[in-house]
């Protein structure tokens, strides 16, 4: 059994965007693990395991732009179903 269900995946695109400063506000504040968050000021890749990826996409939203959103349910595709 998974200990975080959603496997989150977006793009930031904003200004004056900081990898630490995204990346320590989600540790800080969002159950989950498998953080990524690389890029640079003007545009970050976020990768994310969570139960609550609302609150991932309400976060980012508010840093900036978000698109390429992907949430897949984990738990579904280790049954051999779609995510």
């Amino acid at each position: 059994m998974l200990d975080y269900k959603f496997d989150t995946q977006l793009l930031i695109e904003g200004h004056d965007l900081s990898e630490d400063a995204i990346n320590e506000h989600i540790a800080k504040n969002i159950e989950g693990d498998c953080l990524i968050a690389v890029g640079d000021e003007d545009l970050i890749k976020i990768h994310f395991h969570t139960n609550t990826p609302w609150k991932v996409l309400e976060y980012c939203a508010s840093l900036g732009d978000i698109h390429d959103i992907v949430v897949e349910n984990m738990e579904r595709q280790e049954n051999g179903l779609q995510g």
